[in-house]
């Protein structure tokens, strides 16, 4: 049979385009038996009869507090029991790690730690370098799907972690492992186990190079809640987004530094991505500050933009942490709007910290990093700014001003940039920071350097 290996969609021959999701050359070959079947499904609950939804009966759902409080918030309270959670990551980004440390801190539950990819003495080691080694949690290095399952029936966990689905093959299927059938049957049996007996079951799960979570699609459609956790390998920051989540909000996110022993908790993000000062304590030109909302989380976070004559005869256009088009734009506005020959300049931006920040409310702040290394004169540490800009040079409205402005004011900023119009319905008296709404880039550039 040939397979899609973006949709899961099966076909008794090869074709260059998936007819159901049109993706082109995913078809990928595998050789399947009658005994293999379809995938297990869950079957309907004995007695269960069709009722009107005004009748069913509402019951909160039993959650198992994690020990990690960023964990908590992006899976809305807690593991929700017999679910199903599936974290994917770039390799080396510390999924096992943000996983291991947790459970060895449930003193209270028998644990079960699958791992297909990594020896005992590598999960004891990490163990070690954690430092939170524990007699509850019981490991078994196993790819056989019907091996797991006859050590999940001796040790009967309270929590299931499989590390990583791509790794279980199923002897049933004679394809191998991290294929569409077994990543989709594997998952299947596994979903089954979870909601027959209520033990949540972690999956850890390899992503492709499109940044996507490897396997068909039908592996993320299964499971009650994504994870995704990402950052750079060469900064310390990570981020634990939340990209489906059945029993929570998807707009949360954690955010953890990667250190010595193991992963440790940002409560305070703003406090670490600020640090534009020279030696003497003044700010340096081309850095503003930006108050950014990732999820529904603000933070401030710095923005720095280096502008000098180009060398050569193409200047050069260099962006990290920020969209290389919108600051194309960001410059083309400049250009035509506010009179800046920008043109026959080197334009180097990037957000500190490491971050990759999509909100449009940062056009303000990149806008004036800009313009500040432009004419070589430091924006003042205590300003910061949101607002989105329009093609005309008009700063545009931002969503969740009042959260931004609280932020700001308690990480001691004095003086803010908002777009005007945008404070209806806040009450500006319960603030102390001076707040100040600029219509164009221009009067944005006439508040900050006069």
């Amino acid at each position: 049979m040939w397979f899609c290996s973006e949709c899961g969609h099966d076909s008794p021959k090869w074709q260059g385009k998936c007819p159901a999701c049109g993706a082109w050359n995913t078809m990928v070959e595998e050789k399947v038996t009658l005994s293999s079947g379809r995938s297990i499904t869950i079957s309907a609950q004995a007695g269960s009869t069709p009722k009107p939804i005004s009748q069913v009966e509402v019951v909160s759902e039993p959650r198992i507090p994690m020990p990690s409080k960023e964990l908590n918030r992006v899976l809305g309270g807690g593991l929700v029991a017999g679910s199903m959670v599936l974290i994917g990551g770039e390799p080396g980004i510390g999924k096992s790690t943000l996983v291991l440390q947790n459970i060895l801190s449930i003193r209270s539950k028998r644990i079960l730690y699958v791992s297909g990819e990594e020896s005992a003495v590598q999960i004891k080691m990490r163990a070690d370098r954690i430092g939170r080694v524990c007699d509850n949690v019981f490991v078994a290095c196993d790819t056989s799907l019907e091996s797991i399952l006859k050590h999940i029936e001796a040790v009967k966990p309270e929590i299931l972690v499989v590390d990583s689905i791509q790794t279980i093959a199923s002897d049933t299927i004679e394809s191998s492992a991290g294929s569409v059938s077994q990543v989709r049957e594997c998952a299947a049996r596994l979903l089954k186990y979870a909601k027959d007996t209520g033990v949540p079951v972690f999956l850890i799960g390899h992503i492709n190079k499109e940044g996507s979570i490897a396997g068909p699609k039908v592996l993320e459609h299964i499971v009650d809640a994504v994870l995704q956790f990402e950052g750079d390998r060469h900064y310390m920051y990570r981020l634990l987004r939340s990209i489906k989540n059945r029993f929570g909000s998807t707009s949360e996110i954690g955010i953890y530094e990667m250190c010595q022993r193991g992963l440790r908790e940002v409560t305070n993000p703003s406090e670490m991505l600020l640090n534009g000062l020279d030696a003497s304590g003044r700010r340096l030109s081309g850095s503003a500050i930006g108050v950014t909302i990732e999820g529904i989380r603000p933070f401030l976070i710095e923005t720095q933009a280096l502008v000098s004559t180009a060398a050569y005869g193409t200047p050069q256009r260099t962006v990290t942490g920020f969209d290389a088009k919108r600051m194309n734009m960001l410059l083309a506005v400049l250009e035509k709007r506010v009179g800046f020959k920008l043109a026959q300049k080197d334009v180097f931006l990037n957000i500190a910290g490491g971050l990759k920040v999509n909100d449009t409310a940062l056009d303000l702040a990149v806008i004036s990093a800009i313009l500040s290394s432009n004419v070589d004169m430091p924006v003042p540490e205590t300003v910061c700014m949101a607002g989105e800009v329009g093609l005309s040079g008009e700063i545009r409205q931002v969503t969740r001003l009042e959260q931004r402005i609280s932020e700001a004011e308690k990480m001691g900023m004095t003086h803010i940039l908002v777009p005007p119009g945008n404070l209806k319905g806040i009450d500006t008296t319960q603030f102390t920071i001076r707040i100040t709404e600029v219509s164009k880039v221009e009067e944005a550039f006439r508040t900050l350097f006069g």
